[in-house]
């Protein structure tokens, strides 16, 4: 409640109104680009380009061209997979978890966080589709469809095609939770456009609103339905996460088989889904000058759910080792010395050292709600963990239960370059996104307005 004062009075005293919030918002949209924006998007087409040229690579010769060996089959693709499904979580546990408990102060960060959900999803999709080799010659086997071969199913005992249920789900739930959010905003910037005169830009827009006409009866079909997609989409935060847990619980592999990786990843997966929403709002908020928007009571409050994330997920790396220990299984015990003794100690200190020390910093308060310390430390976070998805699964496969089959991973420039590709998806749809699309929930903070106006026109 606080932290709403604090944003409502921030919009009051920069006397902001229903027309203010709309300028603001809708000129980002229809002013041309600038050549910040221009520049940042042509670096994220050269990612695009030089990433799609290693993919196409890959895909001509075969997998062969990373630098998986016969001990280590899993490596950089399914790291990448697991650490982009974790940056989508955070944008639907804003968008449904928070409006579910009346949060007001997601209002002005969850559309962004949920174009980052679809678009991270999108980019650990492709790491799956690129794992199967030659895409053409039999993508559909991944699909339960009957067949000409005697109606041969895929696996359903296998969390690899829980994973194929769970993340589908879960990408089209988000993704008309998205739009959805979004169709009173088109709405608005056609009503603007059909007043300049902009009659194509106003055709489109329409469009894009489904002919929305902002009555009454509409409104209260739209908060229902908002409610009902959230409520669909809170387990979906849980389950996703849980899901892609299994694909190592499950085995029988020395590090993996541990019964609390669900409740880890998933705590992990908001650890990392909020630092990337945080180097994205403060870009977001410099660039469009979205200052009154995007508070420093909004980065304080995510910062503070870092800070909770990141411990609970440094109590999990401690129960690892005491597990591991108690146990008594020699492998399972040596499995968690090699990872911090081994070859790979670089990977798990760096881990250790980005993912619990660098949040505890944000227990000041003069960090937490520094935005140069935020951003620095957000970055370092995701860094960490991209190395805890690496520990995990590079360490307990390149020394297994047989000392003869040991050996090293190193990745080839065509591992480098399909990590790379999906950066360069993922920064092009971002900035596509922010220049053709309202970044800021425009609905929902006019009524953030509307209320502080009243409440005000009352006590006079």
């Amino acid at each position: 409640m606080q932290a709403e004062s604090v944003f409502r009075e921030s919009l009051v005293t920069g006397g902001k109104t229903v027309a203010d919030v709309s300028q603001d918002i809708s000129c980002q949209v229809e002013n041309k680009p600038t050549r910040l924006w221009w520049t940042a998007f042509g670096i994220s087409l050269v990612l695009l380009t030089y990433g799609g040229y290693c993919c196409w690579m890959m895909l001509w010769h075969g997998i062969g061209m990373w630098g998986l060996n016969k001990t280590v089959g899993w490596a950089w693709d399914i790291t990448n997979f697991v650490w982009w499904v974790g940056i989508g979580h955070a944008g639907t546990l804003i968008s449904a978890i928070l409006l579910l408990f009346r949060q007001r102060w997601r209002m002005s960060i969850n559309r962004a966080a949920e174009a980052m959900t679809i678009f991270a999803v999108i980019c650990a999709l492709s790491f799956p589709g690129f794992h199967m080799g030659r895409l053409w010659l039999g993508f559909y086997w991944a699909f339960p469809l009957p067949n000409a071969f005697g109606s041969l199913w895929v696996n359903f005992n296998s969390p690899l095609l829980w994973d194929v249920f769970a993340i589908g789900t879960y990408f089209s739930v988000s993704l008309v939770f998205w739009y959805m959010g979004l169709i009173p905003d088109f709405a608005v910037i056609r009503d603007r456009a059909v007043r300049m005169g902009h009659m194509t830009r106003a055709k489109i827009y329409n469009g894009l609103s489904f002919g929305w006409d902002g009555a009454a009866k509409t409104w209260m079909r739209y908060e229902s339905v908002a409610l009902i997609l959230a409520g669909l989409s809170t387990p979906l935060v849980l389950s996703v996460h849980t899901i892609v847990s299994m694909d190592f619980a499950t085995s029988v592999i020395p590090g993996w088989h541990t019964t609390i990786f669900p409740p880890y990843f998933v705590a992990g997966a908001i650890f990392s889904g909020f630092a990337m929403v945080l180097t994205l709002l403060l870009v977001t908020r410099k660039v469009f000058k979205l200052e009154d928007y995007i508070t420093i009571y909004h980065v304080e409050l995510m910062n503070i759910i870092i800070i909770v994330t990141g411990s609970i997920v440094g109590i999990a790396y401690i129960t690892e080792f005491f597990i591991a220990w108690y146990g008594q299984v020699p492998a399972e015990s040596y499995a968690f010395i090699n990872r911090a003794t081994g070859p790979y100690w670089w990977a798990y200190w760096s881990m250790m050292t980005c993912n619990v020390i660098s949040p505890q910093l944000f227990w000041f308060k003069k960090l937490r709600t520094n935005l140069v310390a935020t951003f620095i430390i957000s970055i370092i976070v995701n860094i960490g963990m991209w190395f805890e998805r690496f520990v995990i699964i590079v360490t307990s496969l390149h020394r297994d239960y047989v000392p003869s089959s040991w050996t090293m991973f190193h990745p080839t420039m065509y591992d480098i370059g399909q990590y790379i590709f999906t950066f360069g998806i993922f920064f092009t749809f971002f900035f596509l996104f922010a220049k053709f699309f309202p970044v800021i929930n425009m609905a929902e903070v006019k009524s953030i307005v509307r209320a502080t106006s009243e409440k005000k026109n009352k006590a006079h």
